[in-house]
């Protein structure tokens, strides 16, 4: 039950005077339905109307708070003109512009020979000074209570400054006093004030600095939301190791056979990954684990022989993937490992129907199959298993938490329910990891096997197009073959496959029938025909949408072009050039741009030019895009945060991080005057399910 000192902060936004039905709409979409959700609509700026000059001081271009007599009106003469009031002191005139005004409204709040206070944009037109619009019309006693400072918030369509501001005001009136969840010692460091004195500030800024990310007031409530976070990541993560798994542990049989099939050894780093995970599945507690790695560092290798531990075990496991083409490609690519281990594999996908669907499910459900590989449709309610041990999450950023969890609800609950690993290839930065995987354990590959060739990358202009072309036809002749990836525009598939279409046409006409197309709009079995094309050499040059980014292997692929690469994010141009360089012979990748090239650009592909560390690449796409996109989808899996910003913030999740390991060792059922505190946290954050994991008190 949520405590009864938030219920005004979760009111809805209609319980707040003046908010009927239609202005409550619009603050909803802006930012949420419930009082609280004002709290964190903060403003992006300020307008300071300290400054009140004479007019003939005032220069154009900045917000000016003037006092003059109001000397004539002069009423628009033809619809489109604007209606004039002229003002002056004894400095000069200024003249007042108002479009579509009403005669009656300004002859009464500007009336001739009165002394009016004016706030707006001085501008200068044909040489004189005028504010059109002004923000404020006062008299000298209602000036008194003009504010000097206005706060500026981010606005949606049919919703005006005043209104928004109004309803901010009336909200933070209702922000309950609550008790202090910080440690004294660690806030009287930062010299942050309590939470409503916070909140309060954070509203009402004085300065330029006080709307910036570090500024005190909005530090404590960012280290407020990251606190409730990992706290609530921390509680899931305990109940999980708490709740009674089974102990599994393989003879290492069908692994030292898969192994011995291996056609290179394995990296120091995927050793201990698989022993990392050994003891985990070992110790009987239920596993959650991350395995990142950098593209080409052996992930599926390693994630195959943690799913024979389960075999060997006794078990089965499964491996989901986000994709038809990386579910088939896995599957093609295990089988021989497979053979080798005595392991047998089933696959299900979307698009398998029929007789054959039937027969997977009969053998997955009886035990005949050890492995399933899959896609979303391992999900579906059909799909039953003898005996599930261990769950695979390939691409985990694809999936939400709720897929991960259906899945590992299909192992026998009397068995103590399926261990999760999940699996990425983009390199995640510390602080994203925290956020979104802190209720996991992590393993980190960050060797590449033996015999990934480096990649040189190269910058042009598309002007060089011509260029490009012919060493594309040079490529050809030594044998390789060449990825050619189009645009992403505005995330619009329709102009991608434009793009994509258009290329393909035009590289078609100089190489004939060696050109091949795939995008996400081609159905299974055609997306298909073009990869196995391409990888069987009868395509050697496939053009494509950014559909090939994770999983697709072509090992014989050593070129790839990128057109309008300042489009793509850098994790994006990472994993887009990681599927060149896999075969013997070193890789081209030519990142073709249309000039001027903006700062954050140029940067994005200096990175890319220096380094080929995925985790760097990681950490520098934050630092130049933020969190809000980091993956080039909202859709990511990733936290959305209202206050934090994890580019500026970093040293807050870690200091959060830390701050929960010692209040969980000290007082792990929160039952302390601050763990009762830390309880009305995660119910004001709305990470109310982690309260759940812990006993009443």
């Amino acid at each position: 039950m949520r405590p009864e000192i938030l219920f005004p902060a979760f009111a809805p936004l209609t319980t707040l005077p003046g908010i009927g039905s239609r202005t409550a709409k619009l603050l909803e979409k802006l930012a949420g339905g419930r009082v609280a959700d004002l709290y964190w609509h903060l403003p992006s700026g300020l307008i300071d109307r300290r400054f009140a000059p004479k007019i003939a001081d005032a220069p154009a271009g900045r917000i000016a708070t003037i006092t003059l007599r109001i000397d004539r009106h002069q009423p628009a003469q033809h619809p489109r003109q604007p209606y004039r009031v002229y003002g002056s002191d004894e400095s000069g005139t200024l003249t007042l512009v108002f479009f579509h005004a009403r005669e009656d409204w300004l002859r009464k709040s500007l009336p001739e020979g009165a002394v009016r206070v004016v706030s707006g944009l001085v501008e200068v037109f044909n040489g004189e000074p005028q504010m059109t619009h002004p923000d404020h019309i006062a008299s000298a006693e209602e000036a008194a209570a003009l504010q000097t400072i206005e706060s500026v918030y981010p606005l949606t369509a049919g919703l005006h400054r005043k209104p928004l501001a109004k309803a901010i005001a009336t909200a933070l009136t209702r922000a309950p006093e609550l008790p202090e969840w910080l440690d004294p010692a660690f806030r009287a460091r930062n010299r942050w004030p309590a939470w409503k004195a916070a909140l309060a500030a954070a509203h009402h800024p004085e300065t330029d600095a006080d709307v910036l990310p570090d500024a005190r007031a909005r530090a404590r409530l960012a280290y407020d939301e990251l606190l409730a976070n990992q706290l609530a990541l921390a509680l899931v993560r305990r109940h999980q190791h708490q709740h009674s798994g089974r102990p599994l542990q393989g003879d290492g049989r069908c692994r030292a056979k898969a192994v011995a099939a291996l056609p290179y050894r394995l990296t120091a780093g995927q050793e201990t990954a698989l022993r990392e995970i050994a003891a985990d599945l070992a110790a009987g507690g239920r596993m959650l684990r991350l395995l990142q790695g950098d593209v080409g560092s052996g992930k599926t290798v390693v994630a195959f022989l943690a799913m024979l531990i389960a075999v060997e075990a006794g078990a089965q496991a499964a491996l989901m993937a986000p994709t038809e083409v990386l579910a088939r490609q896995h599957y093609r690519n295990l089988e021989p490992l497979a053979a080798a281990a005595g392991v047998r594999l089933a696959l299900l996908t979307g698009r398998d129907k029929g007789p054959g669907r039937s027969e997977t499910l009969a053998r997955l459900a009886g035990g005949e199959a050890d492995i399933a590989i899959g896609t979303h449709a391992l999900l579906e309610s059909p799909v039953a298993f003898r005996d599930l041990a261990l769950v695979v999450i390939d691409e985990q950023h694809r999936f939400g938490v709720h897929q991960r969890l259906m899945l590992s609800a299909k192992a026998a609950s009397d068995k103590g329910g399926a261990n999760v690993l999940v699996t990425t290839a983009t390199p995640i930065p510390r602080t994203l990891a925290l956020t979104t995987y802190g209720d996991m354990d992590v393993s980190r590959l960050t060797e590449k096997p033996p015999g990934r060739q480096p990649v040189d990358t190269r910058a042009l202009p598309l002007e060089r197009l011509p260029e490009v072309i012919e060493a594309v036809r040079r490529a050809l002749a030594g044998g390789t073959r060449v990825y050619w990836v189009c645009p992403l525009v505005e995330e619009s598939e329709a102009v991608d496959l434009a793009a994509a279409e258009d290329r393909f046409a035009d590289l078609k006409q100089i190489f004939g029938d060696a050109v091949g197309l795939v995008h996400g709009r081609l159905k299974g079995p055609e997306k298909d025909r073009a990869i196995a094309d391409f990888a069987g050499g009868a395509v050697r040059i496939l053009v494509a949408t950014t559909v090939i980014e994770v999983g697709v292997d072509v090992p014989e692929a050593t070129v790839m072009v990128i057109e309008h690469a300042e489009r793509f994010g850098l994790a994006q141009l990472h994993q887009l050039r990681g599927r060149i360089g896999r075969g013997g012979r070193p890789g081209t990748c030519l990142l073709l741009f249309s000039p001027p090239l903006g700062e954050t650009a140029k940067a994005r592909l200096k990175i890319l030019r220096e380094t080929d560390d995925g985790f760097r690449i990681a950490e520098e796409d934050l630092r130049l895009r933020g969190t809000g996109d980091l993956l080039g989808t909202r859709q990511s899996g990733f936290p959305v945060f209202r206050l934090a910003d994890l580019a500026h913030h970093g040293a807050l999740l870690e200091a959060a991080s830390d701050d929960v390991r010692l209040i969980l060792g000290r007082d792990p059922e929160l039952k302390s005057e601050r763990g009762r505190a830390l309880r009305i946290l995660l119910y004001l954050f709305e990470r109310d399910g982690a309260v759940r994991y812990l006993r009443s008190g």
